[in-house]
């Protein structure tokens, strides 16, 4: 007899951290609710002042699930304005790990990961920027940069030092 595999689904565990760096005390519990609707658990998150920008909350949520969930949690809460978010997930033995970050000025950034956290760009997108920059539309510099996150890195970084000594609360679901 033949197995059907078309129907069959397996899951891989991983890891990873949300980092909220600023949102509105409004968004609050929609992000709660959001990041909980992706992982399938209910989420409650202990929200801290931004001293980067009063007014705004800042929170971190490590959090287990399957492969994907990172990319499934950026999905959920890209184009909220007045949120800033970095949200990764560990790779495992068969996916390499991302990292996702959203300004509403800059959007969506997404970087593939390696197992020391390095970011891995690809060939193509490689070649497409040296292209670019022979063309004289850009530098090759930008375009690195640009590959590399350095725009959302600047953006970002007074909110992540704000954040320094922050608790960070562990969020577990079995997979």
């Amino acid at each position: 007899m033949k197995e059907d595999t078309v129907n069959a689904r397996t899951t891989t565990a991983t890891r990873g951290v949300l980092y909220v760096h600023s949102a509105p005390s409004a968004l609050c519990p929609h992000i709660e609710w959001a990041v909980g609707g992706v992982l399938g658990v209910a989420v409650n998150i202990d929200w801290t002042p931004q001293p980067a920008q009063p007014g705004t909350y800042r929170a971190e949520l490590s959090w287990s699930g399957s492969t994907g969930s990172a990319a499934a949690i950026a999905s959920a809460l890209r184009g909220w304005n007045h949120l800033r978010f970095e949200v990764t997930e560990e790779p495992t033995a068969h996916t390499e790990g991302s990292r996702y970050s959203f300004t509403p000025d800059l959007g969506v950034f997404h970087a593939v990961t390696g197992l020391h956290g390095d970011i891995m760009i690809p060939e193509d997108r490689i070649k497409a920027a040296v292209v670019k920059a022979a063309l004289g539309d850009t530098t090759l510099v930008l375009e690195i940069d640009k590959l590399l996150g350095k725009p959302w890195d600047d953006e970002l970084e007074t909110f992540r030092h704000a954040g320094d000594g922050a608790p960070v609360r562990w969020l577990h679901q079995v997979v």
